[in-house]
């Protein structure tokens, strides 16, 4: 088997690598059906908070695992079925996990690899980073789910500068327009995602679960979406995590949230 998705958990957190270094951790079949099932299983685990997502040895993701494509690409069905099925059943188990996860790039960070970053909640980077989708040069389109997810995140005119001039643009310029969080030096990068992610533990879990669902119930169905979700919107009135969230701060203590 080619690569592997590493899960470590610590606690509130789970570090969830993609690992194939002799290849930039580029994704194999194999690798996307790993990151489903992982991320279906952390959606369910019990006193998580926080996942990061990082690659191995000083990549994010290359991409695709090119050296699999002869087995299914050059047939209409073989091709869905690895872009349906696989991509996009891992895709969306990251999309769909109510966790909140934090993507850690440096280096390599195109096509496959944009994609996973599109689908996580923060993205920071290192200024070795590099993005694109240069997939023009192999002769193929990207797939119509990857590419409004991609569109969706970095924006549309930065989607057709990858792929329609095949444009590979650094992390000061995503910062720029608003796809990274935060950017800085290739040393301080796994540090800076562990503060963020130890920071965010502290805070009200099932609120960030709760904010997690509105915002992918917007961003799927827009306004449209609003009546359904002010319909039970206020049933935690009654929390614990409510409660204690306001005693806390009538209090002058910092929050524990159980």
């Amino acid at each position: 088997m080619s690569g592997l998705v590493d899960l470590q958990r610590d606690g509130a957190l789970a570090f969830v690598t993609l690992a194939q270094p002799a290849k930039f951790n580029a994704m194999s079949r194999a690798m996307w059906r790993q990151l489903r099932e992982l991320f279906l299983a952390l959606h369910a685990q019990p006193g998580l908070r926080v996942i990061v997502l990082q690659g191995q040895g000083g990549h994010f993701c290359a991409g695709g695992d090119i050296a699999e494509y002869t087995d299914f690409r050059f047939e209409p069905e073989g091709l869905r079925a690895f872009h349906e099925g696989d991509v996009w059943g891992g895709l969306s188990a990251v999309l769909d996990c109510d966790v909140p996860v934090i993507a850690a790039i440096e280096g390599h960070c195109m096509g496959a690899g944009l994609e996973i970053a599109s689908c996580c909640d923060l993205r920071l980077a290192a200024t070795s980073a590099r993005f694109g989708a240069p997939i023009a040069k192999l002769g193929f389109p990207m797939a119509p789910r990857e590419a409004a997810l991609v569109a969706r995140a970095v924006g549309e005119l930065t989607a057709r500068e990858m792929l329609l001039a095949a444009r590979v643009l650094d992390a000061p310029t995503l910062l720029a327009r608003g796809f990274l969080n935060e950017v800085c030096t290739d040393h301080e990068l796994a540090a800076t995602c562990l503060a963020l992610a130890q920071r965010m533990a502290q805070l009200a879990p099932e609120a960030a679960r709760m904010n997690k669902r509105m915002l992918r119930q917007l961003q799927q169905q827009g306004p449209v979406a609003l009546p359904q979700l002010v319909e039970g919107a206020y049933d935690y009135a009654d929390s614990a995590e409510h409660r204690e969230g306001v005693a806390a701060f009538m209090a002058k203590r910092p929050a524990v949230f159980l």
